[in-house]
């Protein structure tokens, strides 16, 4: 019988579909385990071979899992709300939904083909009522509560109601926007309106003016991911800063408990080192300083209260609502210039770039330490989510503003004996205190800190500022409360609707509110989001839900909301609906949330660290405050796989134009060794370069700076100069000819152009395909025509403009889906980002085709005998076994599948077909090629799927060495090898090896010095 995988794995695809070998329920007779891909958005283009690498990897694990005897969870779904589809909408007039199923119908048919074992009859999608149903009631849930800080825990709202009719604010510590103060009876005086705006200060879900990425060709806001480098990721569209009233999550309560839990979970420490980063835990004081000649203060938050006497200017954001209060008329027209260019930056990019830029505001504060008045300027490197958007700057001892006060000619004061600020801060944490107060000045406070250690200044300083009511001290944080709406039409509804300008929740037994139809996928004329343009929600639903309404010709009164949620939104909890995604009355049975728990297993890419993991992780917590997830941490363990990168080929096409211009590089830069010097006519070059890996060549030739004249050498880069072909006729040369002109001094000159990695193999082109490829194409004519063409490559994004994208589709047509596992895994660990290289694909086929061998004879004759079992059959096997089982724990799959390729070369080579051996090879190769094991799992007899074997444990037994093979060395030259006993003396080794007639040839002639046996390793005999 061959190896007809395109059979095989139709049969076994089909097979488990029918018999829902992939379907787990809850079983308390065995031990869960949870395995859970990263949430995959379905875009229009497919998958690519990059994509399914995280899949194959989690895949393996499940099914090694389920053999180990686990009850293994492996679901699959569809982050299917997102701008790409509603942008499709926008330039096509398609409707988001078509274009999302149809894109989710792609994807579902290309994982299909691979193999996976998801249990897809718990498939879910965010667009689904059924499921954002969950999302909205989450969202009710978190408007409905607040933070306490002394229980550390989300609480009802009318907890908090009730503590405000009894003692108004006395003694709450609760996470809140802001410090308000009020007895019960100011509490029970005021209005309906007004008791609604103060709740919202401390609502989980609350509506807050706060800085968005706007971006007004899309008409939305974008998250910090969504834009680069100023411009929307999607469409290259300008974004600005601009304060609006939005929807937030108030995540900044939970964050303590989200660096705590980090401590309980097994994740990477540069991840773990990320995520405390972002949240940002710092210990210091808040510090009140007045404003010179006027009734102003505010409030600055420090770490280093020691340096108080050292500050020497303020600082604030730019979108500080002190800027307005504290510029003066003569600076008004400098300051709205410098905030009108801060508007085209993001946060992020404040945060990583450097440069120095600032406006005096005009007006100055007083040094609560000193009575100096410091002005007060505003710059961009102070962001007004962090602490309270104003710093008090000590140029010697922190670099940012050293770089400031260098700039603007400000003064810089040490203060730590012996410290240089002549050319850099001096930031480290350790000395002792000086010109604290100054020695030549009054001191203005009794507080003396001069001749302290730097850690005892701080407590001395702020227990100062706390004795004399200067400000407090405080613990802060540097997460920031997530922006939660969104000015789309393809996401999640707010189940919300208005009364007097404040939102109110929609009666939870009435969800979901559905998504409406709209005419357009635009902004209303007037601005609103897509919303706007709704004439029909679900009316009937919404009007009996909202007690208070009244009809006017079908339409409510009260407003519902018009922006709809974020992505992170119907990502942040789908963990917990997979255990349970067919339940319409709760997110999850209480019963089932405690079988499964959490993930034990997730796997996605680094990139989400700082946004979707961490708003999981705040999800997850508050579900547990509310009494839902059973646990506190929703992922144990998290694995990053790397990204697989394109390996991009070229053709090479020759030109009649010399010109070689344009496009120079810095000759200091060129890392390659000369390898050939060529002259050109018209043209004095100096030396020509090879770059053998990535196939470039580069020339240097003398020029003239066309500015100052003077000489100088400039390196060409041949690969990437533009040519104009002035030739009617196209002729490819290949990389290989092209090299060898040069170096024979040949004068050539060509355009490298992309071309389709799938019409290439092992760096071959296909002329033929390429002749059809593209029309331009149709008359390339090929330098040498009558050999292979041998193309360039190198190794960069995978991307369509690149033609380096590698569809999974044509390697599973080609070569089969186990083959393209396998082939991922071998390509390196799963978290290396590498190349795509189909250059080694054909060696994994032939080693399931020499694993197939192992069963059938090229006659398709069945071979295998239940005959026993050899001593060396049996090593082969059990020291793939305990390979494997350690490879698949670490995830080393690449070193697994160079095991599997070695165990049965030398099982081939003992002619080894005997079913106690093939039994459990046939098991252990299973979670990397489901598909001809199934089969061969079949054939051996076996009336169960190959998913519900028992995985082989090793026999230590089997892998004792009986005998050793040992280098036989002269004067520490290996000249041949020989066997012995692996209990063999060295006495009874040198003496046999003196004896054998191969050391009578290199002994001859020469006396034996001495025998040197190196045991289980080498002899070495020196002669002379």
């Amino acid at each position: 019988m061959e190896y007809n995988f395109r059979e095989i794995e139709k049969k076994w695809q089909k097979r488990w579909v029918e018999e829902k070998t992939y379907q787990v329920k809850e079983d308390e007779t065995k031990q869960k385990y949870y395995v859970l891909n990263m949430f995959p958005y379905p875009s229009g283009a497919g998958l690519h071979v990059g994509h399914p690498l995280g899949y194959i990897a989690s895949d393996i694990y499940a099914r090694y899992k389920r053999l180990q005897g686990f009850n293994v969870l492996n679901p699959m779904g569809y982050d299917a709300y997102g701008l790409p589809a509603e942008q499709y909408a926008i330039q096509t007039g398609q409707h988001p939904a078509i274009t999302t199923i149809n894109n989710i119908d792609r994807y579902r048919e290309q994982l299909d083909k691979i193999g996976f074992c998801f249990d897809w009859s718990r498939e879910i999608r965010t667009c689904e009522p059924e499921y954002y149903h969950w999302t909205q009631w989450a969202f009710q849930k978190m408007f409905n509560s607040y933070y306490c800080n002394d229980e550390q825990q989300a609480r009802p709202i009318e907890e908090l109601i009730q503590a405000f009719e009894q003692v108004g604010t006395n003694g709450m510590n609760v996470a809140c926007g802001e410090e308000l103060s009020f007895t019960a009876e100011e509490w029970k005086a005021k209005n309906e309106k007004e008791k609604q705006e103060i709740l919202m200060n401390y609502r989980i879900a609350y509506l807050g003016e706060t800085m968005v990425n706007w971006c007004a060709q899309l008409g939305t806001v974008l998250a910090n991911d969504e834009v680069i480098d100023g411009v929307s990721e999607r469409g290259g569209f300008p974004v600005v800063q601009k304060k609006m009233r939005q929807w937030c999550l108030r995540v900044s309560a939970y964050s303590q408990r989200l660096l705590d839990g980090l401590d309980t979970i097994d994740w990477t420490d540069s991840l773990k080192e990320t995520q405390r980063n972002w949240i940002g835990r710092s210990e210091g004081a808040e510090v009140q300083f007045k404003v010179k000649n006027s009734d102003l203060e505010f409030t600055i938050f420090t770490t280093r209260a020691d340096t108080m006497f050292g500050v020497t200017f303020m600082v604030l954001a730019p979108e500080s609502e002190l800027v307005a209060q504290l510029t003066t008329p003569e600076q008004k027209d400098e300051v709205n210039a410098y905030l009108e260019r801060t508007k085209k930056r993001t946060e992020r990019d404040r945060i990583t770039d450097r440069s120095v830029t600032g406006v005096f505001s005009g007006s100055y504060a007083i040094n609560p330490f000193t009575g100096e008045a410091v002005p007060i300027w505003i710059s961009d490197y102070v962001l007004a989510g962090y602490g309270t958007g104003a710093i008090m700057a000590v140029p010697a001892h922190d670099s940012r503003d050293y770089a400031f006060a260098k700039h603007f000619g400000l003064e810089i004061r040490p203060l730590v004996e012996g410290c240089d600020v002549s050319e850099e801060s001096f930031d480290a944490k350790e000395g002792i205190v000086c010109n604290s107060p100054r020695p030549d000045v009054t001191p203005y406070c009794d507080l003396t800190l001069n001749g302290l250690t730097i850690k005892e200044a701080i407590e001395k300083t702020k227990s100062y500022v706390k004795e004399h009511n200067l400000g407090r001290v405080k613990v802060n944080y540097r997460l920031r409360d997530a922006i939660f709406s969104r000015q789309r039409y393809w996401g999640e509804p707010f189940p919300v609707y208005y009364k007097d300008g404040m939102p109110y929740m929609i009666d939870e037994s009435c969800l979901p509110l559905e998504l409406p139809e709209v005419a357009k996928f635009l902004p209303t004329e007037t601005g609103e989001p897509p919303l706007g343009h709704a004439t029909k929600w679900a009316w009937d639903t919404v009007n009996k839900c909202v007690v208070e309404n009244e009809k006017i010709d079908n339409v409510t009164v009260f407003p519902l909301e018009l922006n709809t949620m974020p992505g992170f939104a119907g990502s942040s909890a789908y963990y917990l609906r997979y255990m349970d995604p067919h339940n319409n009355k709760a997110l999850v049975d209480k019963k089932i949330d405690e079988y499964w728990k959490s993930v034990d297993l997730y796997v996605g890419g680094t990139e989400h660290a700082t946004g979707h993991l961490i708003y999981s992780r705040f999800w997850n917590k508050f579900l547990h405050d509310v009494g839902v997830s059973i646990v506190e941490e929703p992922f144990q363990k998290l694995v990053n796989q790397g990204m697989i990168q394109g390996r991009s080929n070229f053709v090479y096409r020759l030109s009649m134009n010399e010109d070689y211009i344009n496009n120079l590089i810095n000759i200091n830069n060129l890392p390659y060794k000369k390898v050939f010097t060529k002259k050109r006519e018209g043209i004095k070059v100096k030396d020509c370069y090879v770059d053998e890996e990535r196939k470039r060549i580069y020339v240097i030739r003398k020029r003239k700076n066309p500015i100052s004249k003077s000489g100088g050498y400039s390196v060409i880069h041949i690969k990437e100069k533009p040519i104009t072909n002035t030739s009617s006729k196209k002729s490819y040369i290949s990389y290989d000819i092209l090299k060898s002109l040069l170096e024979k001094n040949h004068s050539i000159s060509y355009t490298p152009l992309h071309v389709d990695v799938n019409i290439v193999s092992n760096d071959i082109l296909d002329k033929d395909a390429f002749r059809l490829w593209r029309p331009e194409y149709a008359d390339a004519k090929f330098i040498p025509e009558n050999s292979d063409y041998i193309c360039g490559w190198a190794v960069e994004k995978m991307s369509k403009s690149m033609f380096n994208v590698v569809n999974p589709d044509m390697i599973v047509e080609k070569y089969g889906a186990d083959t393209l596992r396998m082939y991922e895994m071998f390509l390196g660990p799963v978290e290396q980002s590498k190349p795509w290289d189909t250059n080694g694909i054909d060696g994994v086929y032939r080693f399931i085709k020499k694993f197939w061998s192992l069963f059938y004879d090229r006659n398709g004759n069945y071979m295998v005998t239940d005959e026993p079992a050899t001593k060396e059959e049996l090593k082969a096997l059990h020291k793939l076994i305990k390979k494997v089982t350690g490879d698949i724990e670490q995830f080393s799959y690449n070193t697994s599948v160079s095991a599997f390729m070695i165990c049965v070369n030398e099982l081939f080579s003992l002619k080894c077909s005997k079913k106690e051996i093939l039994n459990q090879l046939v098991i252990v190769l299973a979670p990397f090629a489901p598909h001809v094991c199934e089969e061969l799992w079949d054939t051996l007899g076996h009336a169960d799927s190959v998913c519900d074997a028992k995985w082989p444990a090793y026999n230590e037994e089997y892998l004792v060495e009986d005998t050793i093979n040992y280098t036989i060395s002269f004067n520490g030259k290996a000249r041949f090898n020989m066997e012995f006993p692996a209990d063999e003396t060295s006495e009874a080794i040198q003496s046999t090896v003196l004896a054998d007639e191969r050391s009578a040839k290199w002994m001859e002639g020469k006396s034996v010095v001495k025998v040197i046996v190196v045991p289980k390793k080498i002899v070495n005999i020196v002669i002379k």
